[in-house]
């Protein structure tokens, strides 16, 4: 992995392709956590709370204005904003990743994706004493996914 790759949960993959169990309309409610591990993508079970979430002073997760479309069976996950976290003294520092989950799904896993945050392929953590963090997506959408 590399810093701002993102990753898809294998299960959130069968999750919105195949059992439709993740809310894929516009009134679903997207959250963006830093967290201080990286995931591993093969997770079975992703669920926001299997993962320690950073704190310090200026943090807190974010809710994200997302979309979702389909065409022609491929599925794609934008983001509308920039979550952003300002610089602060006392602010966590050992952020490792920032996973995006759903607070409107109907199974456990509600972890949807990760982004490494690492300097240098999850060895090193960013921290917001040392700077602001900003998550700027994509124009084209966070991923898509094709459905089967």
């Amino acid at each position: 992995m590399a810093r701002g790759d993102v990753i898809v949960f294998e299960e959130a993959r069968q999750n919105i392709t195949i059992k439709d169990s993740v809310d894929l309309t516009n009134t679903a409610t997207f959250v963006v956590r830093l967290i201080d591990s990286l995931p591993q993508a093969a997770d079975t079970t992703p669920d926001s709370s299997d993962y320690t979430e950073v704190a310090g002073t200026g943090y807190a997760e974010i809710e994200l204005t997302t979309s979702w479309t389909e065409v022609d069976g491929v599925v794609t996950f934008g983001c509308l904003d920039v979550p952003t976290w300002a610089k602060n003294a006392a602010g966590p520092e050992d952020i490792r990743a920032a996973l995006i989950y759903t607070k409107d799904i109907t199974v456990v896993e509600d972890a949807i994706c990760f982004f490494d945050m690492t300097l240098d392929a999850g060895v090193t953590p960013v921290s917001l004493r040392t700077g602001e963090i900003a998550l700027t997506f994509s124009a084209a959408g966070i991923f898509s996914l094709t459905q089967v």
